[in-house]
């Protein structure tokens, strides 16, 4: 039986507390947690018995989730959803490849085009013509009905973890990259990260038969076999999830209140109590924020810690220390 990081995480800290793990056997991806108390919670993969099933399923959607955000005045990105070719015929709709065309002429290029309720940054594509629109929405469509079409905006990536009206974990994403040393290839650089990876434990899978990485290469002009210099770095995605590979770098200590704030006020009135709020930020979050120049990409009833915990000793402890929490979270009626 293989357990998921998560269960991994919440066994070894759940006797602090006096807790219990009970695992199912077969699969080894859904438990129950048994507290001192008496109380029973229960959790599957990254969802964990804490938020209300209608406050996650909203946030599961990100369209949903972006109408309830826009109503509420929170700066989200400009988008819109469309239906696949499959989906729209089922539901006699128009608005489809076509109308998702449109629109994306009328945002201007780039735009993103992205799954609509899929997360770990699968199938989110920065396209820059009709033919990679096209070519985008036709991968899309093939894991998800329901494909948003964005505007690009620019900045630093950032995930801010709130639990019960406080930030207790936030960092910034950057994308996958890989650093020249004059040598040796883009596609031998990629191979040494992914040993790295396993060397540290950290189970990220570098899939580096992604096309994004060879659209990406080629928009600077390069190649897999191209040979970067010394110290050059090259970035192979445009998203910055750490599940395809990405890095973190820890701003728990130096983010700015107004920016807690922004995050503790969404996760409350999207009626959250565990909530991962993605941000980009035209600047510095340890700074103030500056009107329009930072935007809410989207909001995760269930982050997962899993990548971000096996970057390192220190993102470990943190994720661990978060975990406490959120076991004592669950013994809790809010």
């Amino acid at each position: 039986m293989k357990i998921n990081p998560i269960a991994k995480t919440l066994r070894k800290v759940a006797p602090r507390i006096g807790a219990k793990v009970i695992m199912e056997p077969k699969w080894g991806k859904v438990g129950q947690i048994v507290f001192k108390s008496g109380r029973k919670r229960y959790f599957r993969y990254a969802t964990l018995d804490l938020n209300h099933i209608g406050s996650s399923d909203i946030a599961r959607d990100k369209d949903y989730a972006k109408f309830f955000m826009d109503r509420m005045g929170y700066p989200t990105i400009r988008g819109k959803a469309f239906c696949s070719e499959k989906w729209a015929s089922q539901i006699d709709s128009s608005e489809s490849t076509a109308a998702a065309y449109r629109f994306c002429k009328k945002l201007g290029w780039p735009v993103v085009v992205k799954p609509n309720s899929k997360s770990q940054g699968r199938c989110v594509f920065v396209v820059r013509t009709r033919r990679e629109f096209e070519n985008a929405f036709r991968e899309v469509s093939k894991i998800d009905s329901m494909i948003l079409v964005e505007q690009l905006v620019s900045g630093h990536d950032y995930r801010v973890v709130v639990l019960d009206g406080r930030v207790v974990s936030a960092y910034e994403r950057i994308p996958l990259s890989v650093v020249g040393d004059g040598r040796t290839s883009i596609l031998n650089l990629l191979k040494h990260k992914q040993k790295m990876f396993k060397h540290t434990g950290r189970d990220t899978v570098l899939k580096l038969d992604d096309r994004r990485i060879v659209h990406k290469l080629r928009r600077q002009h390069l190649s897999f076999s191209s040979c970067p210099s010394d110290g050059q770095v090259v970035y192979l995605l445009d998203n910055a999830n750490l599940s395809t590979g990405g890095d973190s770098k820890d701003v728990t200590n130096t983010i700015h209140p107004a920016f807690q704030k922004l995050a503790v006020d969404v996760t409350r009135d999207m009626g959250l109590r565990l909530c991962g709020v993605d941000l980009m930020v035209d600047g510095d979050i340890t700074s103030a924020p500056k009107k329009g120049a930072y935007w809410i990409i989207e909001i995760n009833s269930a982050p997962g810690f899993d990548h971000y915990a096996s970057s390192g000793k220190t993102q470990m402890r943190i994720i661990e220390d978060l975990h406490l929490e959120v076991l004592k979270a669950m013994d809790t009626d809010v």
